[in-house]
């Protein structure tokens, strides 16, 4: 089974040892907090469970319109959400990036002013997360439990910072970068992008590994047209068929990313860097890494956000009929015109405010 779930606060177990620490950081409020919450059939909660059905991760996101009173400075009377309580065991696995995307999915939906979190000092590892996707020290709320950093992540488009990853999840078109139709074969699409996966694939291919977690993929290929993709261009993924001879249909455009940078295996300077530079985002053991590496039968290396599953998938059917690709050509690595781009993203029903132009 998928083992991040959105599920109601009385299916929770409340009696897992996970919740000891938050129930020792915040005292009798934590206890009250949730149980006030269970009573609720509305109230909803990203909950990660091990194989043992055991916890491992919990999310809670609150919309909050308004001035924010109880931190200092206040938050401006605007639309926020509020990360309300977030924990979860790390395991290198990369899962706290996997939370991540689903709060910017949660602020997109939502069309907030912004994100807000308070943290103790002492989780430092989560502080850190927060600021590599563009969060800032805001100040601080005092309670009862004692002083809380409060980290700030505005959703405003206009003040795009040109860092991938501070921007993220915004795609910023405004230097007119190039567009690329990208093609994946099935077996990986779905480990890449788990987000993305097909209504009938099996939800047991889904599972709490670093490529799947994270926002950040590698792909290795023998494309050699990838090495015309520079940074900041923008990726459609293609899914291929995983049928023969259904690709009109089964083969399908899923997710928009944005690139970080395309490289040569010849330009790694040992075996170990390239596997240090891949390992944790691409779906390759590392054993196969280390073939690659000595074959060089995979020489292409590109590395990409993952910033958007697209709400409809489009079929290649539409891709030929609506889009205008060309149907006698291999669909590898294909450059698109920004107004195959645009169509792709009206009849991928994209919120256009994720794309900046």
């Amino acid at each position: 089974m998928e083992n991040l779930k959105f599920i109601t606060f009385s299916e929770v177990n409340f009696n897992d040892d996970f919740f000891d620490t938050l129930k020792n950081d915040y005292n009798q409020g934590f206890v009250d907090w949730f149980n006030k919450k269970s009573l609720n059939p509305k109230e909803m909660a990203y909950v990660l469970y091990n194989d043992d059905n055991t916890i491992d991760g919990f999310m809670y996101l609150k919309i909050e319109n308004g001035p924010v009173t109880d931190v200092s400075p206040v938050l401006d009377n605007k639309k926020h959400l509020k990360i309300g309580t977030f924990k979860f065991n790390t395991k290198k696995t990369l899962r706290g990036q996997r939370f991540l995307k689903k709060i910017f999915d949660h602020a997109l939906k939502e069309k907030v002013d912004d994100i807000y979190v308070t943290v103790f000092e002492k989780h430092d590892y989560l502080i850190k997360l927060f600021q590599l996707y563009g969060f800032i020290r805001y100040g601080t709320k005092n309670s009862g439990n004692g002083t809380e950093n409060v980290l700030l992540r505005e959703m405003n488009r206009e003040h795009l910072t040109g860092d991938i990853l501070s921007d993220y999840p915004f795609i910023n078109n405004r230097n007119n970068e190039k567009k690329y139709l990208l093609s994946i074969y099935p077996e990986f699409h779905t480990k890449l992008f788990p987000d993305s996966k097909l209504i009938n694939e099996s939800p047991d291919i889904i599972t709490d590994v670093s490529h799947a977690n994270s926002i950040r993929k590698i792909y290795i290929c023998r494309m050699k047209d990838v090495t015309n993709i520079k940074r900041h261009d923008i990726l459609v993924i293609y899914r291929t068929t995983d049928e023969p001879n259904r690709a009109y249909y089964r083969s399908v455009a899923t997710s928009l990313c944005v690139v970080e940078d395309v490289r040569n295996i010849a330009s790694f300077s040992s075996e170990q860097e390239f596997i240090n530079y891949c390992s944790r985002y691409s779906v390759f053991s590392e054993n196969e890494l280390k073939d690659f590496y000595q074959t060089k039968k995979f020489p292409y290396i590109i590395s990409f956000t993952y910033n958007l599953a697209l709400p409809k998938r489009i079929n290649r059917a539409k891709l030929i009929s609506n889009v205008g690709l060309n149907a006698q050509s291999r669909w590898g690595v294909v450059e698109l015109t920004d107004k195959q781009f645009n169509d792709i993203v009206e009849l991928g029903e994209v919120d256009e405010s994720i794309i900046v132009n």
